[in-house]
């Protein structure tokens, strides 16, 4: 855990004993006790070295944990599917036994890099718009685009949800038809929205790269965790402090 203080609510839900709602509830109700005295205040902050029981049971949040995965083809970025597809959550719930969220999404057939935390904070922040995560995408386009369309990428494109533009673009001359793409938003389907707009349509898509990460040595359907290192940046990008030493050993 970090060292930051968060709310009682928040620190009661991360527990696992119930919703940050109900917990309020358990608040208000007298039910819950920090250090020993009881607490109806729900506004109040708690560090990971207070002592919090909820109707006489001690309780301590579950530890943070950060996978990395090189999400395969054919695969839903979400916790369940109601059609019963393959989720990226049947890859890695048995073997970690915590329960994971991916953060943002890869539409069904895009492959690469999607993160899984049940660190909501660090979540939150990568996935707002305000923090401008850079992410990294090598696209195979139906027909080779042109140096004008590449330009356009980059001077932006009118989508039906607003204007749209690559951070940077660049193309591989000995394969035409592939190009890097570099954005800081991720509304949804955004590059092959883009690439259709230029009249073609997106063949493959791979996300390379994410902030400070990327897929090197992850091959396609496997993952594993953060490095202490990597998870110190991806916070400090996000402008949360770093985790404390204790945690390190764990990473």
């Amino acid at each position: 855990m970090s060292q930051e203080k968060i709310r009682l609510n928040k620190y009661i839900a991360h527990a696992g004993i119930c919703s940050r709602r109900d917990a309020d509830q358990y608040i208000a109700s007298g039910k819950v006790r920090v250090n020993g005295s009881v607490c109806k205040e729900l506004g109040v902050k708690v560090s990971p070295q207070d002592r919090v029981t909820v109707n006489g049971q001690l309780i301590e949040p579950e530890p943070f944990v950060y996978l990395i995965m090189n999400k395969p083809r054919d695969t839903i970025t979400t916790t369940s599917d109601e059609k019963g597809r393959k989720t990226v959550m049947d890859i890695v719930e048995h073997e970690t036994g915590q329960r994971l969220y991916p953060v943002g999404r890869l539409d069904r057939n895009t492959t690469g890099i999607i993160l899984l935390t049940n660190d909501g904070d660090l979540a939150n922040r990568l996935m707002h718009p305000s923090y401008m995560v850079r992410k990294v995408y090598e696209v195979e386009t139906r027909r080779p685009l042109s140096d004008e369309e590449l330009t356009l990428l980059r001077t932006g494109i009118q989508l039906e949800d607003g204007p749209a533009k690559a951070y940077r673009v660049s193309r591989d001359p000995s394969q035409p038809a592939w190009i890097t793409i570099s954005m800081h938003e991720g509304r949804n389907r955004i590059v092959r929205r883009m690439i259709e707009t230029l009249g073609t349509e997106v063949v493959r898509l791979d996300r390379v790269g994410y902030g400070p990460l990327n897929k090197k040595g992850l091959r396609v359907g496997r993952w594993r965790k953060l490095r202490y290192r990597e998870i110190n940046e991806l916070r400090k990008m996000v402008k949360l402090l770093p985790l404390d030493h204790l945690e390190r050993k764990k990473a």
